[in-house]
């Protein structure tokens, strides 16, 4: 049985934080204590220590998670149990919360510690879902695995700066601030866990991704982190000022009021239904295939003081070893909402209509290269591969190109490929399905199948992760040599059933968007 503090069994450990003392329990074997206040805050505002209690609090169940309903995507319904079932707990703003899940709470062990911050396009999403759990990437490997909750959209990024004032200029960022204040937590108090405070890495997915992208460059995050992976989350730029005020406009005009105290004490729900009313007034980024998120981070000069990776790296981390890659088929879930590319029955002249739509003035080139280097490919798995290459390869193309210039810390770059058979392999390897690989949690998804590949892959790259998070480097046996990244080589590892690396993989492609981007 797993030794608990102070005498205590395995199922009843109890642990003491800045705040006050937590019990928490056991699943798979491993100690978990489930939504561990972190901080809290005012509405808008920046977040503080959480207020300490007294006596044992109970964290053996999670409590619940940032307020988002009605923003996340539809989806078919073929896909609504793909990722597995969701977060029952129920939305609050009450969400500065973190789980811990570890392998003993021995403050001797000093683990290392990987803290995983959510997709869900600073939207949605939480850090409860069954697929999250920690327990098997902690006792597989001798880690400790935390997950992030925090505020989102409307409640962690409206930039009241203007309207509010002095006391208001950080709420554009509040969001962002929650995310350091949980790594400060994670400092204070992870020893006490059997983590190790001095050997933090964080990792996440999609939105989590570009998490990891904004705390590489804010200085306030600076040494509260020692190792950084993205996965298919890459954040070039973030929005401006003058973007994020002008949403605030829009909010405030479809809200009916500029009353700060009104719109503190407003419901939920009513701020929620602002959001897409005011996007779409708000209209398109001039730069949509960088600029991702429209209630995000902001750069504000301050909190964070420049763009993460535009024009270049930020010198910030730029330290700190990073490992950022994605998914073949990103976009496969996403496309899987229209008929004609569900069915594979999409036109050539339907293909020309969409990707005009991105590529402008450049769609011929679009159109000839693609057609040219997939002649296999009708044209709805066509539209798959150039959604994925200009939506998001090519952020993670740029990240490490600019991360690499810097000859400071390293930086390694991944595709993932192996395919899923489910759904007669139409997804291929589409967004997040990395996520279970991740955390060795396949069998809690429908993602897989049951692919005994799937599960040896999962094996792979959970315990790549966690050998990174130990050293800082990703060497395993599992997987051949990988070399760091550079423009010259540009070595790409292929997580497949059967992994190798690749330079410079689907070159023609890279090149094409690098070149209309204006990001070579």
């Amino acid at each position: 049985m797993i030794a608990g503090k102070r005498g205590g069994t395995a199922m009843n450990t109890v642990v003491s934080t800045t705040a006050g003392k937590v019990l928490g329990t056991v699943v798979e074997g491993v100690l978990v204590f489930k939504t561990i206040p972190y901080g809290t805050a005012e509405r808008f505002r920046g977040p503080r220590a959480p207020e300490p209690w007294s006596g044992v609090r109970d964290c053996t169940a999670f409590t619940g998670h940032a307020p988002q309903a009605g923003l996340r995507p539809a989806t078919r319904p073929e896909l609504e149990d793909f990722s597995g079932a969701p977060d029952a707990s129920p939305e609050t703003e009450d969400c500065l919360t973190l789980t811990v899940w570890t392998p003993g709470v021995d403050a001797a062990a000093k683990r290392p510690v990987m803290v995983w911050l959510h997709g869900g396009a600073f939207a949605y999403g939480n850090a409860n879902a069954p697929r999250l759990r920690g327990s098997r990437l902690a006792l597989r490997n001798d880690v400790v695995v935390v997950t992030v909750n925090q505020r989102l959209n409307i409640f962690g990024h409206l930039d009241l700066s203007v309207a509010g004032g002095e006391a208001f200029a950080a709420s554009g960022n509040a969001g962002t601030l929650d995310m350091v204040t949980a790594l400060a937590w994670v400092r204070d108090n992870i020893a006490e866990f059997g983590g190790d405070p001095g050997c933090v890495t964080i990792f996440g997915e999609s939105g989590g991704g570009a998490k990891v992208s904004t705390l590489l460059a804010m200085p306030a995050a600076k040494g509260l982190f020692h190792r950084a992976i993205i996965q298919s989350g890459a954040a070039v730029r973030l929005r401006t000022r003058e973007r994020a005020l002008a949403l605030t406009e829009c909010v405030l005009r479809h809200l009916g009021s500029r009353s700060i105290p009104a719109l503190q004490a407003m419901p939920a729900g009513d701020l929620l239904a602002a959001i897409e009313p005011a996007q779409r007034a708000l209209g398109p980024s001039p730069a949509p295939l960088f600029d991702r998120y429209p209630f995000g981070p902001l750069v504000d000069g301050q909190i964070v003081p420049a763009q993460p990776f535009h024009p270049e790296a930020s010198a910030v981390s730029a330290d700190v070893p990073l490992i950022v890659g994605d998914m073949r088929h990103e976009t496969a879930n996403f496309l899987a909402v229209v008929d004609q590319v569900w069915n594979r029955t999409l036109t050539e002249a339907e293909l020309r209509q969409l990707v005009a739509a991105i590529a402008g003035p450049d769609t011929e080139r679009v159109l000839d290269l693609y057609h040219c280097v997939y002649p296999g490919l009708n044209p709805a798995e066509r539209l798959i591969a150039v959604t994925t290459d200009c939506n998001f390869r090519i952020r993670s193309l740029v990240l490490a190109q600019r991360r690499a210039a810097l000859c400071r810390g390293p930086v390694w770059m991944y595709s993932f490929e192996w395919q899923t058979p489910v759904l007669g392999g139409r997804l291929g390897a589409p967004h997040a399905m990395d996520v279970p690989f991740t955390f060795n949690t396949l069998d809690l998804t429908n993602a897989t199948g049951g692919s005994p590949e799937a599960q040896a892959l999962a094996d792979t790259m959970s315990s790549v992760w966690a050998a990174f998070a130990r050293t800082g480097r990703p060497d395993h046996p599992a997987i051949p040599p990988w070399p760091a990244y550079d423009a010259d080589r540009r070595a790409t590892l292929a997580l497949d059933t059967e992994c190798r690396v690749d330079n410079d993989p689907r070159g023609e492609e890279r090149q094409l968007w690098q070149e209309i981007t204006g990001t070579l």
